[in-house]
């Protein structure tokens, strides 16, 4: 959530810089309901302080043996007043406050500017993309026909986009689920978090789920719970509405955890395969830092998900989203894109996200720095990786000539097998 301190101060800047992202935002409704909002606060005061100076002159009207009717009527009056002052601020409050919860994020300056997901470029690229002697097939047909993936029967067991894993691929993917986690933990310094898989709707607010997406999300009838499309929803609002010592962070925090997404807007995307699932697996890293430190961060966290496909040995992209393609919340974000021969093109595998102080103004998470001054963490997140993906880019990009998928050698203390 943006600060609306900041957005009084910097009205003209706060707007260029949200038109980067949509020509059609903009904060100025927001601008028009606080300063409604603040004249009627002031009213109210005025009348409190008034409502105030009578009721101090009844007593010594009555003291004096003086009629105090009007009087009375009068303080009678200008409470009423003040209650419905105080109703419409409410009423106010609550509209800015709705503004404020659906306008994204401010893009960083360093974020390139750009119309679609076609003005990202490319900062870095890892391997050449997979050669084959042979016409290599895509992973829907080879899970297929080792029987490792059963699309239909996870179709049958829920709907569609739903996958039921078999014998070598269910192994595979714990296989990379357990690697993922110890190469973050081990290596990367990262606490490992098994955080619940349903989140009410004040934590999913807290990191920019609601109001604006939840259409997209898998709701609990009757209940306050929905189940979280990412690991970064409930790992990022365990601190929630508290405040750390500066000497607390950085923190760390890397999980496992399924995710569910309607992806109401997605229909006809990817239609087959594991690339976009309304049930899938990923490992999350989130972070929590201090202002001065987030951008360092960032760039480290988005090192430790390269480190996953570079031990894997898949070859990648890394880009930056321009301003119309970065997530709702985020100021700036990198892609990791793994290549796969069946798109013959590379497929995100992972968002490496700063938001700055977003979410920390959202969820309330703190910190008093050295000098005892209490301000807002800034959060980061990212995949390391999506697992699903991870298994689709080994199929294909590992598939030999003979029909066998070879397993990377990271992998075979986990799989038990080198190859399918």
């Amino acid at each position: 959530m943006l600060d609306i301190k900041l957005i009084r101060e910097n009205p003209e800047k706060i707007n260029e810089l949200l038109k980067r992202r949509n020509p059609e935002l903009s904060i100025d409704k927001i601008l028009e309901i606080d300063a409604e909002r603040r004249k009627i606060q002031t009213q109210a005061d005025e009348l409190r302080a008034k409502r105030k100076t009578e009721s101090q002159k009844i007593g010594m009207m009555k003291k004096n043996g003086e009629n105090t009717d009007a009087i009375q009527e009068e303080v009678r009056q200008l409470g009423d007043e003040v209650k419905a002052l105080e109703e419409k601020q409410v009423e106010l409050d609550n509209a800015q406050r709705d503004l404020l919860l659906r306008t994204p994020n401010i893009p960083d300056e360093t974020t390139p500017v750009g119309q679609s997901e076609d003005d990202n470029p490319t900062v870095k690229t890892w391997g050449e993309p997979t050669k084959f002697t042979f016409t290599p097939k895509a992973h829907w047909d080879l899970c297929e026909e080792k029987g490792i993936v059963d699309f239909e029967r996870g179709v049958k067991i829920s709907q569609s986009r739903f996958t039921l894993y078999r014998g070598k691929g269910a192994r595979l993917e714990r296989a990379i689920i357990q690697f993922f986690l110890d190469l973050h933990t081990e290596e990367h310094g990262y606490e490992e978090i098994l955080p619940p898989f349903m989140a009410n709707a004040r934590t999913m607010t807290g990191t920019g789920q609601l109001p604006k997406f939840e259409e997209d999300m898998y709701k609990c009838v009757d209940e306050d719970l929905y189940l979280i499309p990412t690991a970064e929803v409930p790992v990022t609002n365990i601190y929630q509405e508290e405040i750390l010592n500066e000497d607390d962070l950085p923190k760390y925090m890397t999980a496992y955890t399924p995710c569910f997404r309607r992806e109401a807007g997605s229909a006809g995307k990817d239609t087959r395969g594991l690339i976009r699932v309304h049930q899938f697996n990923k490992v999350e890293m989130v972070k929590l830092t201090t202002p001065e430190t987030s951008k360092e961060e960032h760039e480290k966290l988005t090192q430790n998900a390269e480190r996953c496909l570079e031990l894997l040995g898949l070859p990648y992209r890394r880009v930056a989203l321009c301003t119309a393609d970065i997530g709702f919340s985020a100021n700036k974000c990198f892609d990791l894109e793994v290549w796969l021969p069946s798109y013959n093109t590379y497929k995100e595998i992972s968002s490496c996200s700063n938001f700055g102080d977003y979410q920390a103004r959202r969820a309330n998470i703190r910190y008093r720095n050295k000098e005892g001054k209490v301000q807002f963490v800034h959060t980061l997140n990212g995949s390391g990786l999506a697992v699903g993906r991870t298994f689709a880019a080994i199929v294909e990009n590992f598939q030999q000539e003979d029909g066998t998928i070879i397993i990377p050698e990271v992998l075979r203390k986990y799989t038990g097998f080198d190859k399918i």
